[in-house]
């Protein structure tokens, strides 16, 4: 893959809003010590976090309203 964009990425997740939160998860637990889902050699962490949801390695999960019966 020679170049990484938000659509490649969006085919994966519902949409940007929720792509944001998801790259910037993945980049603090590489950051921490995670290992690299994909062999992308002298790229920075977030272009790395985002060849992974590009390439189906991170799967995005939407969460679910949660309603007060109250």
């Amino acid at each position: 893959m020679a170049r990484v964009t938000v659509e490649d990425c969006l085919m994966r997740g519902p949409n940007r809003y929720t792509l944001v939160h998801i790259v910037a998860k993945r980049v603090r637990q590489m950051r921490e010590g995670a290992e690299y889902l994909v062999h992308s050699p002298k790229n920075e962490d977030i272009v790395i976090a985002l060849r992974e949801i590009a390439a189906g390695k991170i799967r995005v999960e939407e969460e679910s309203e949660v309603s007060d019966a109250e």
